[in-house]
C-alpha cells in the first residue's frame, strides 16, 4: 500500500468523528435538513478524503436513487453517501452531491452529534 495523502482545509470543517481527518467546509453545506437512519444528516457541494464504495440502487423517502457509499481515507469508516443518479426529475439536483451522517462526523467546533440529545431539541424536517 502506498503513502497517504491527505487533504487538510484550513477553514471551518466538518470531520471524521473517529480520525478527525477532514472531510468538508462548512462553506460547502448545501443543506441540512436531510435524514439518515440515524438522525440528521447533510448535504455537500464537496468533500475530500473520501473513497467511493460501488454503486448501487436504494429507494429513498424522495424516490428511487443510484448512489454509492463513501468512506474515510484515513480509518476507513462509512461517513455517508454520493448521489449518482436521481431516477424523479425534481430531485436532479442532488446528482453528484454527497450526504455526510451528523453521528459519523464531528462539527466546526469539534462538537459530537447526540441521537438523545437530538431527540430533546425536537429534530428537523429532512428529505432522505
Amino acid at each position: 500500500m502506498g503513502r497517504l495523502f491527505v487533504t487538510t482545509l484550513e477553514e471551518n470543517m466538518y470531520s471524521c468523528k473517529h480520525c478527525r481527518t477532514h472531510l468538508g467546509l462548512v462553506d460547502d453545506v448545501i443543506s441540512k435538513s436531510f435524514h439518515c437512519r440515524h438522525g440528521k444528516a447533510y448535504l455537500f457541494d464537496k468533500v475530500v478524503n473520501v473513497t467511493l464504495g460501488e454503486q448501487e440502487e436504494r429507494i429513498m423517502i424522495t424516490g428511487l436513487h443510484t448512489v454509492a457509499d463513501i468512506f474515510c481515507v484515513s480509518c476507513g469508516s462509512n461517513v455517508g453517501w454520493k448521489y449518482e443518479a436521481a431516477h424523479e426529475k425534481s430531485q436532479k439536483y442532488k446528482e453528484g452531491k454527497f450526504i455526510l451522517e451528523r453521528f459519523q462526523i464531528l462539527g466546526p467546533d469539534g462538537s459530537n452529534y447526540s441521537i438523545a440529545l437530538e431527540a430533546q431539541i425536537g429534530g428537523s424536517d429532512g428529505d432522505d
